[in-house]
Parts: structure tokens; sequence; C-alpha cells
């Protein structure tokens, strides 16, 4: 199983409750509409949520500024990502897909990385 993680940070101006209702409303349901030609298997959103456990544990830490939330999308392999982007109406996909998150997300400062878990508890 292979996952894409996205660690998001919001565009400048943007509150958190505005970045939030964007994502969860506009964006999502576009990713959901694109699973099939993309070959997505999961798609989980993780919003940032605050408290006081999360200042202090931040604060022991010396942790830089929090991300306002996480995007994971789980493949069966890499052929199925392959796959997925290989067709023009995939490619399509993937330019609807980054255009929307111009919207909402600031790209430069959010990072995208590819990984194969090791579950250890679970």
């Amino acid at each position: 199983m292979l996952k894409i993680v996205f660690c998001l940070r919001r565009r400048a101006g943007m509150s958190l409750e505005d970045f939030d209702a964007y994502w969860r409303e506009t964006h999502a349901p576009l990713v959901a509409g694109y699973k099939d030609v993309l070959r997505i298997d999961r798609y989980v959103q993780s919003t940032r949520t605050d408290s006081k456990l999360a200042e202090i544990a931040a604060a022991v830490r010396g942790a830089p500024e929090p991300y306002d939330g996480v995007a994971e999308l789980w493949y069966a392999s890499w052929e199925d990502l392959d796959a997925g982007f290989s067709t023009e109406e995939g490619r399509a996909a993937g330019r609807a897909l980054i255009e929307d998150e111009r919207q909402f997300i600031d790209l430069a400062n959010s990072p995208i990385f590819f990984t194969t878990e090791r579950e250890i508890v679970g």
C-alpha cells in the first residue's frame, strides 16, 4: 500500500475556519469525484484541532507552527498511482485538483511526500 501525505498550510489571509470549510465542503467532493479516474483507494482529511494540550506538547518539543491539516491518499500500488495519472482524463483530474488547491492552500509551504506504512500498534 502506497500513501501520499500532504501537510497543509492555508493561504495567507484565510482563517482556519474558512480553510477547513473549503477543504471539507468544496475540495473533498472534488477529490471523491475523481477517485475512480485516479484510482484512489482511500482519502482522509485530518483537520487541526487547537487545545491547551496541543500547545503544551508543541512547547515541550520546541515545535514549529502546526499545519492546518493533513490529507492522506492511499493507493494499492505504485502501478495504480501511475495508471491513474497516465491517461488524459487522469492528467485533467490532476490539473483540476491543483487549481482548486490554489484557492485555499499555501502550496509553497505545504510539504508533500510519498510513504509506505509500517504499522506498529493496531
